[in-house]
């Protein structure tokens, strides 16, 4: 069988390549595999058949490079949706717009099974939550683009914490990366969130307003995203630091997990995954059961798109449950509006947050 599929947006992550991934020179004018479109071409079941875009030039652009004819270009998301039937529809605009596209893709004439959106899920909360409420009322899977999950190495680790009790009771996590929060830390917090289950219940934050990306995505758009960090208590009790405030040339993405029955360390920049057992009082370094090297951005980062658009196939074919629903991305959301909330009001933020605080966005990109 084969399903169609549609994407909304022709920036770099819908399949023109992004700033510090890819080659310089090909960016914006060639086909890049590790994107929405190079992952449905990695499927056997899924055809791009669609695309849509507010700028006619980037839209000719995107469709030249991914074999789309000018009857497959819209101008314009609604065109899209209302002249298509689709099975899935890929959102690949700005986090800003994320609410709208989905939103839209789900109540649509389109009638897709599968909206695959990217991360994070929203610039505010209420938003996320209505996506998700939309979605589930539509019967539309939404399915958020938080990469790691789809990786296998991700998933077998996920496998020991939390079904063969790797780490026991964790009780604190330490995690590092790049800023900015809303383009950056959702990769961090996301990953604490998949492999715990756990949601945050405190939030105290930090924000120092500095902002890579400004000069490195050349755009005008005035954004709320920077770098930043903070502290939250977990509800199951683990204590978490979150520190976003590094340059992105001397930046590495860790996360240190201490639980009651060991510890492991994660460097997904260095390619470095360890794993110490507590027997007897002590910490002996043994290797991570069914693991084989470490997370790197070169090997599963790339191979993560085409291992979404199957794991999307999978959905459509009813042979496997959303490994990201959008309920997960809420949680990481959350935080991230937490710090930003917590900085400028100098308090303590609880979660679930207060109704009005849900209505607080976080521009980004």
């Amino acid at each position: 069988m084969t399903y169609t599929a549609g994407i909304i947006g022709t920036g770099g992550i819908a399949g023109m390549g992004i700033l510090g991934m890819h080659d310089e020179d090909v960016i914006g004018t060639e086909r890049i595999e590790a994107s929405h479109a190079g992952g449905y071409e990695r499927t056997e079941e899924v055809e791009l058949v669609a695309v849509a875009d507010i700028d006619e030039e980037n839209l000719a652009t995107f469709g030249d490079a991914w074999d789309l004819s000018s009857d497959q270009q819209y101008l314009g998301h609604e065109a899209m949706l209302a002249a298509e039937d689709l099975d899935v529809v890929s959102v690949c605009t700005p986090s800003y717009l994320h609410h709208r596209h989905t939103v839209d893709a789900a109540r649509s004439a389109a009638n897709p099974d599968v909206v695959w959106c990217e991360k994070p899920i929203a610039s505010q909360v209420n938003e996320a939550e209505e996506m998700v409420e939309v979605c589930e009322e539509t019967g539309t899977e939404l399915v958020i683009n938080h990469s790691f999950r789809f990786t296998n190495k991700l998933q077998r680790l996920r496998d020991l914490v939390r079904k063969r009790n790797l780490l026991g009771d964790v009780k604190s996590v330490s995690t590092q990366y790049r800023m900015e929060l809303m383009r950056n830390s959702t990769h961090v917090l996301d990953t604490l969130v998949y492999l715990l289950d756990t949601r945050a219940e405190h939030v105290s934050g930090y924000i120092t307003g500095e902002n890579e990306a400004v000069d490195s995505l050349d755009t005008m758009l005035d954004v709320d995203d920077a770098g930043g960090g903070g502290h939250v208590v977990m509800d199951d009790g683990s204590f978490v630091t979150v520190d976003c405030t590094i340059p992105r040339d001397v930046s590495s993405m860790t996360l240190n997990f201490i639980g009651t029955e060991g510890k492991l360390y994660m460097n997904n920049d260095d390619g470095v995954w360890r794993y110490w057992s507590l027997e007897d009082g002590e910490h002996v370094e043994r290797p991570l059961p069914g693991i084989e090297g470490a997370w790197t951005w070169e090997d599963d980062y790339r191979r993560s798109f085409a291992n979404a658009a199957v794991h999307v196939q999978d959905i459509l074919n009813g042979e496997q449950e959303n490994l990201s629903p959008g309920t997960d991305a809420t949680r990481s959301l959350e935080i991230i509006v937490g710090f930003y909330l917590s900085h400028y009001t100098g308090s303590t933020v609880d979660v679930p947050l207060a109704q009005p605080l849900r209505a607080v966005p976080i521009t980004s990109w």
